[in-house]
């Protein structure tokens, strides 16, 4: 396992497929000259948590073509932050998202988004804004809680989404290991992983950094980016199991070195973009 550590913060277009990570799930997926955003989270209060590492993004990261929404949980689908992205921005969610969340469609009428909705197996096309180039977009199941939560019905399934241009990108968004994991995201050369959480204790439908490095295992991408770790934290909370926090990175790095040697890890810093290796 090799890990990158000479990521430096990139915001323009590029036609070599590139990650950058904002913090939490939120993710720019480059690749064709398609700019593609996943479950952004601008803010540094939400409820109970607040942001303890990292700047908020700049402005350019709501800059999208595309943006990929995995689950209602408020920390992933969070209308707030939805209303920095541009007028007519394109929004995928899971199905039943608009009827589950009534926040998401003031702001999708308010900012003129245009949301489609999605179940595993769904495929899209996406553009870049000048015409350079398209992706293709695939949701795959997620196990995880998808409902909007403290209460709400289980009617919108959690998602990840592979993102398929130069190269096939991985987001994963929230989830746990679940059989038939591989066959469901199919080949990848990237895989974005959710190594740890917001809290001191993780529930079902989460990776830790031992289940995210077996989730390495399964998939063999040639690179992969630890995220959902180390940015919000609940308040007042700060010295309880604080390694939850700051760990899970660094331990995603060490789990896949013994799992899954052949991959390279790039362990990101807020707002630090990598070309990842895509080959090996």
């Amino acid at each position: 396992m090799r890990q990158d550590r000479k990521a430096v913060p990139r915001v323009g277009r590029s036609a070599v497929p590139e990650v950058t990570w904002w913090g939490h799930a939120t993710a720019t997926i480059e690749d064709s000259g398609v700019r593609v955003l996943t479950d952004p989270l601008f803010t540094r209060r939400l409820a109970h948590l607040r942001r303890r590492r990292g700047a908020l993004p700049p402005p350019a990261a709501a800059r999208a073509d595309l943006v990929l929404v995995s689950h209602l949980h408020a920390d992933h689908l969070h209308p707030a932050s939805l209303a920095r992205l541009a007028p007519g921005t394109r929004l995928v969610v899971p199905d039943g998202a608009r009827a589950a969340v009534p926040g998401l469609r003031r702001v999708a009428a308010a900012r003129g988004l245009r949301i489609t909705e999605v179940v595993p197996g769904d495929v899209l096309e996406a553009g870049a804004a000048d015409g350079t180039g398209t992706v293709t977009v695939r949701a795959v199941h997620a196990a995880h809680d998808g409902r909007r939560l403290p209460y709400g019905p289980h009617l919108s399934p959690a998602l990840g989404y592979v993102v398929h241009g130069t190269v096939r990108t991985y987001f994963a968004g929230d989830t746990g290991l679940f059989d038939g994991m591989a066959e469901a995201v199919g080949p990848c050369e990237v895989a974005l992983l959710p190594v740890g959480g917001w809290g001191p204790f993780l529930g079902s439908g989460h990776l830790n950094p031992r289940r995210a490095a077996e989730a390495v295992a399964l998939l063999a991408p040639a690179s992969a980016v630890p995220v959902h770790y180390g940015t919000y934290w609940p308040i007042g909370l700060d010295a309880v199991r604080p390694h939850e926090f700051h760990a899970p990175g660094e331990e995603f790095a060490r789990q896949v070195a013994l799992l899954a040697p052949d991959v390279t890890v790039h362990r990101l810093g807020h707002g630090e973009s990598v070309r990842p290796v895509v080959t090996r």
